[in-house]
């Protein structure tokens, strides 16, 4: 058996797996309409209209901090690294409870409607069993966890779709004649008790790390799948509402099914039974998932025994799935249906407005590693909205859930201060706020936000391959300096920028002797932004024999490290993510295997580029009569009749660095890169066959 691991999790999650995830529609339909209309009526449409519509703001600010932080945790790891331990502490130990709970009620309502088929059910026994074979089966991996949540999402909702169709001519007007019965208290007052079903939604943050592409999937996935449940929901409750008489509705565990009976007969319930099941098993299954994932996150911060951050031969955390399986079975065995709802919700909406205040924090606090691909409009109006929105919700229910969300609170509290303070040397982004008034920064933070803007990647939008495509190259001969190389650098961005070559270097060395410029596996990396320029500039320097580059190690101390190649970067002041996202970039080219092999054995200035270039979005080629390409001599850019999508980025004419137009010419000799998507640059590599040898350009 492979050992236990302790890495990344596989990110095997789509667009599609996401929205299968967050529209975890079961409690809110199946089980929780009876018990709801008993407390306030036909009005209880309203409450979940605007339970779903309260949730917005938070759901807003929990897509922005998700995509700035893809990490597994969700809640847990965006108040954590905001707030600071002890608030990761409370909400980590607070969301894996809230999700349990979530989880409980699903296989809970999963007995009830299995137990149509029972003289006597046996509702414990089914819940019981069902959370073991659920536990086993996030164990056996992600993927098939997944796939089990996307085939049951279709399947409940293709039957529901078939019960709105049925239902909806069946509805009598007269049922809604008394729609507050209970007065209009007693609408907000199970609005906390109703956020129980859109529960499922806030889900997709615990396992932002397994998302193929976290920037575009989480939002889309959320917003998804809350516009999908509140609709299904609030049709669902007219067709109940208007079909059932009131004594009915109000004293059923299992109200789809009894409304589907009324419509279409037993066959109704048998089918609306069969749905209730599917969609109870799916929520469950997908609560177990992400719950698993706090006990994983804090363990790899040390805020709990480091065992639940093991991975096992399938690549989950099986000490993190069995703590939450095992939390899931005492709620079931312990606790009522309705009591599950009400601290289920209470929690929530806790952890919704803290939310909202770490997206306050985040963007206030300056580290410019914050990078979210989604942000939060309106700022800071929204997240406002969503805290004291959260705040009102929780005033509406009654003292005992307030009461159990304070002891969770203070769970976490005694448990930071007993087991995790001692292990931990680590801060909140509300520490770099506190910066702003002369107090001390944490910049471990920083750091751990930009290991993960390096592991996003660049953003479809970013200039990578039109900044390496025109970036000049210096081939730098044996007995060159640091200093003497950074100074051509500096007039080759002089040329290209507009800046005062003696700053620029000036600038790029001191940020090299203060240990601001990045220097390892022989690259280096001196950076600066700029306020006076508008694009990011990039000049290459290869040293055939090596250079030794000195700097600051820490505060006493200085190290050197000989380095073969050189990057300088240039970007504009006001835009620092894309200024981190390319040099993380480039930190990771050079980390490739056969990197530094191949950047040593380039023959010519545009072989250097390909090398950092995206090879599947880019290619380049010297025009000479007797190479591929030889047509493209003597004709304009426009009339190369290259593949769609595909365009000429930059050309390189002896020390000239060209940004073509349509009526560029282009002559014998020229350097010529082309991008574009990579079905396009396949076909013209194709056609082309191969690259004629290139003359290296020697800056000397």
């Amino acid at each position: 058996m492979p050992a236990a691991s302790t890495g990344h999790l596989k990110k095997e999650i789509s667009l599609f797996s996401a929205f299968a995830l967050g529209t975890a529609i079961s409690s809110g339909f199946f089980l929780l309409p009876g018990m709801a209309f008993n407390l306030a009526g036909p009005a209880v449409i309203l409450a979940y209209l605007i339970a779903g519509l309260v949730i917005i703001p938070p759901l807003l600010c929990k897509s922005e901090l998700a995509t700035a932080m893809p990490r597994a945790g969700g809640v847990y790891f965006y108040l954590d690294r905001s707030l600071g331990p002890m608030a990761g502490t409370i909400t980590g130990i607070a969301t894996w409870i809230s999700l349990t709970l979530k989880s409980s009620f699903a296989l809970v309502g999963s007995g009830y409607y299995i137990g149509l088929f029972f003289e006597d059910p046996p509702v414990m026994t089914i819940a019981v069993a069902l959370a073991v074979v659920f536990t086993v089966l996030n164990v056996l991996g992600t993927a098939k966890a997944t796939v089990v949540q996307n085939v049951l999402v279709i399947g409940v909702l293709a039957i529901l779709t078939l019960f709105a169709c049925f239902g909806l001519p069946e509805i009598h007007l007269d049922h809604f004649k008394d729609f507050a019965p209970n007065g209009t208290g007693s609408i907000v007052s199970i609005i906390g008790v109703v956020m129980i079903s859109y529960m499922g939604v806030s889900k997709l943050a615990s396992v932002a790390e397994e998302f193929r592409n976290p920037e575009r999937d989480i939002p889309m996935g959320i917003f998804l799948s809350l516009a999908v449940a509140m609709v299904t929901y609030i049709v669902g409750l007219v067709i109940m509402i208007g079909v059932m008489p009131a004594d009915e509705l109000a004293n059923t565990y299992t109200p789809a099914a009894d409304a589907a009976a009324i419509i279409m007969g037993p066959t109704g319930r048998v089918v609306m039974s069969v749905a209730a099941v599917a969609a109870f098993i799916s929520v469950a299954n997908a609560g177990i998932l992400s719950a698993s994932r706090y006990p994983l996150a804090m363990a790899r911060d040390h805020l709990i025994p480091v065992v639940f951050r093991r991975l096992g031969r399938f690549n989950t955390p099986v000490m993190a799935i069995l703590l939450t399986g095992g939390m899931v079975l005492l709620q079931v065995v312990l606790m009522d249906p309705l009591v599950i709802a009400k601290y289920a919700g209470t929690t929530k909406m806790v952890l919704f407005g803290l939310l909202c205040v770490a997206v306050i924090v985040m963007r206030e606090s300056g580290i410019h590693s914050y990078d979210p691909g989604f942000r939060t409009p309106l700022y800071p109006w929204i997240p406002l909205l969503g805290f004291f929105l959260s705040i009102a919700v929780i005033g509406f229910l009654k003292w005992e859930a307030t009461v159990f969300a304070i002891g969770m609170v203070a769970l976490g509290i005694i448990w930071f201060f007993w087991y995790a303070r001692s292990r931990v040397r680590r801060y909140g982004a509300i520490h770099h706020v506190f910066a702003r008034l002369g107090q001390n920064r944490f910049d471990p933070l920083d750091i751990e936000l930009r290991e993960i803007i390096k592991e996003k990647g660049l953003r479809k939008a970013d200039p990578f391959d039109r900044i390496i495509a025109s970036a000049p190259v210096i081939d730098a001969p044996d007995g060159a300096t640091f200093e003497s190389i950074t100074e051509r650098a500096a007039v080759q961005i002089q040329k290209a920028t507009g800046l005062d070559a003696e700053m620029v270097a000036r600038e790029l060395m001191q940020g090299t002797r203060i240990g601001a410029t990045p220097v390892s596996g022989e690259l280096a990396l001196p950076h600066l932004r700029h306020r006076d320029i508008e694009e990011p500039c990039m000049v290459l320097a290869r040293i055939r024999g090596g250079l030794e580059i000195e700097f600051d190690q820490d505060a006493t101390s200085r190290s050197s490290e000989t380095v073969e190649a050189v990057f300088y970067l240039v970007s504009p002041d006001n835009d620092p993510a894309l200024h981190l996202r390319l040099l993380a970039k480039l930190a990771g080219s050079v980390e490739e295997e056969g990197f530094m092999e191949q950047w040593m054995q380039a023959d010519s200035p545009s072989e250097i580029r390909d090398i950092l270039l995206r090879t599947d979005r880019s290619m380049s080629l010297e025009l000479h009569h007797d190479s591929p390409g030889h047509d493209f001599i003597g004709r304009a850019v426009r009339d190369l009749e290259l593949p769609s999508g595909c365009l000429v980025a930059v050309v390189h004419r002896g020390s000239q660095t060209i940004f073509p137009r349509g009526d560029t010419v282009l002559d014998h000799g020229d350097a010529v890169t082309i991008i574009g998507e990579p079905d396009g640059i396949h076909a013209l590599r194709r056609r082309l066959e191969s690259q004629g040898p290139d003359e290296i350009l020697d800056d000397d």
